[in-house]
Order: C-alpha cells, then sequence, then structure tokens
C-alpha cells in the first residue's frame, strides 16, 4: 500500500491532529508515490560468527569428588520451558498476548462505509470494524519510513521518501519511523472518519502478527481509500522485514486502536507501552460491545 502519506495541513485537520501540522511534502509529487512497495522478503541470513572448537580435557583423572555430571533430563525441560517463557516475553511488550487479542476481535461489526484498498490498484477487501473501545482492521504491513531522516530512513534508502509525518512530536519535530513504533491511518474520507470514533494523532494501537505484540501510536496520514501501513520501528517491533523497498508483510497483520486513547508526549514509546497494556487488558476482558 506504500504510496504518499497525506501529510498536508487539510489533511492532518480532517483527522482531528492534537499537534501542529506539517506542510506539504518536500518528496515526489503525488502521482509519483503512487507506486507500491514490495512487501513479504525475508532478509538474507547474515554472517556467521567464526566458531572456536572447544579444547579437549584436560590430561590425567578426574577427580572423585567432581565426576562429569549424567544428563537431567527434567532439568533439561525445566531449562526449556524457561527459555521458551522467555522467548515468549521478548515477543510482546506486555502480559496481554496476541492469541488473547486475535479472540477479541474474531468478529466484525464493520463501521465503515465500504472497504478498503491494501494498495493501489488492488480489491476493496478490507472492513473497519468496531467495539464499544476500539476500532480495528486486518491487512498487510506496508514500511513508513518517512519523518526525520535516519540511518535506514532517508531519501537515499527509500525512493518515496517524504521528511514529513502528519503529527509531530511535542518539540515541534517530525516523528522518527526508525525510531517510533506508529501505525499509518487513512484520511476521513466517504468510507470512514477516523476522528469521528476518537482516532486521532497520538492515539494508542496495538499490532498483533503472528505470536507479536507491539504497541505504538496513531502516527501519520495516508490515501482515504487504502489502509495498512505502520513505520520501521512498528515492523522491526513485530519481527517483519522493515526495509522501506523491500520490507512488510503481504496479510495477516491486526491493527486495533483504542478509541479516545492517548500517549503524551506522541513520542514517548514508553507511555504507548503502559496505556495500550491498560487498555488491552480491559479490551480482552471486556466482552460488551
Amino acid at each position: 500500500m506504500r504510496v504518499p502519506t497525506l501529510t498536508l495541513a487539510a489533511v492532518g485537520a480532517a483527522l482531528i491532529a492534537p499537534a501542529t501540522l506539517p506542510g506539504p511534502a518536500a518528496a515526489l509529487p503525488p502521482e509519483a508515490r503512487a507506486t507500491a512497495h514490495g512487501k513479504g522478503a525475508t532478509p538474507g541470513a547474515g554472517p556467521r560468527k567464526n566458531v572456536v572448537p572447544r579444547a579437549g580435557a584436560p590430561a590425567g583423572p578426574v577427580p572423585r569428588e567432581h565426576p562429569p555430571a549424567s544428563p537431567d533430563r527434567s532439568g533439561h525441560r525445566v531449562g526449556l520451558r524457561r527459555e521458551s517463557a522467555r522467548a515468549a516475553v521478548a515477543r510482546r511488550e506486555g502480559a496481554v498476548t496476541a492469541e488473547d487479542l486475535l479472540a477479541r476481535v474474531g468478529v466484525c461489526d464493520q463501521i465503515s462505509d465500504g472497504r478498503y484498498r491494501t494498495d493501489a490498484g488492488s480489491p476493496e477487501t478490507v472492513p473497519v470494524c468496531g467495539t464499544r473501545d476500539a476500532v480495528f482492521w486486518k491487512a498487510d504491513l506496508d514500511i513508513d519510513c518517512d519523518g526525520r531522516p535516519s540511518v535506514h530512513c532517508n531519501a537515499q534508502t527509500d525512493p518515496l521518501y517524504s521528511p514529513d509525518t502528519a503529527f509531530r512530536q511535542s518539540d515541534g519535530r517530525q516523528l522518527s519511523a526508525e525510531e517510533l513504533p506508529y501505525i499509518v491511518v487513512p484520511a476521513a474520507g466517504p468510507r470512514w472518519d477516523p476522528g469521528a470514533y476518537g482516532v486521532r494523532g497520538g492515539s494508542v494501537a496495538a499490532v498483533v502478527y503472528r505470536d507479536r505484540v507491539q504497541y505504538a501510536v496513531v502516527g501519520d496520514t495516508g490515501p482515504s481509500d487504502l489502509i495498512g501501513e505502520a513505520s520501521y520501528a512498528t515492523a522491526k517491533g513485530l519481527g517483519i522485514s522493515p526495509g522501506p523497498s523491500d520490507g512488510g508483510a503481504a496479510s495477516g497483520v491486526t491493527y486495533i486502536v483504542f478509541k479516545d486513547s492517548r500517549a503524551d508526549p506522541i513520542e514517548d514509546h514508553g507511555a504507548a507501552v503502559a496505556t495500550g497494556e491498560r487498555l488491552a487488558r480491559q479490551f480482552v476482558t471486556d466482552t460488551g460491545d
């Protein structure tokens, strides 16, 4: 879906941004930015480190008081369980699991007037769904690398790069796609008006991919007919290749935005995680819509 994000002041106002909106992007013209980025590429494996063979055991008998330890199967299983638990925690930013969140959004009560495309020219297949406390959709993930330039997000690494984002930090600077997990929402249009559902700049979202949960903020806006885009940092946190030209995921990403929520300031990811975790716990336990 990677097309130019709509960062003009008029679009930001339509989304009821809480912060000052940027001027026109100084990048490619809209028609040139309508080409979708590639998705789903798997990064190549990096070079393996040199492995030094383990030296042989020292000569001489092994002291009786320190005999070679025999394998302990039960201890081995405990170690594996602990390692699995640590890996599971590393795949999310809180106690609410991907399984819990996905179970909660298993049924769609459509609130959008029509459906969205995931890429320019693709079929309109994605509805925006809603509950009393959140809105959500299931789509692809295209990489948004716009905003403050960085090592991996700049005009050299991303042919569609724009130095602007629809919403800005508390100090007036553009957001950093490489540093801040954020998502892109469609600009208000005939299909759906995010602002009317409490979705604005800085709103907190839980993004789910496979068994991973990444908390993020609403940080940018896109065309009013396309959906399914997030920052470099969001993709990286989800274990998705974050390259602006060859990264992303072709499908299977769920975006859950909590109504009338806000990370303050917008650039404080810790605030987004704390707010997101609290609202996610409420979301999965409150089944009344």
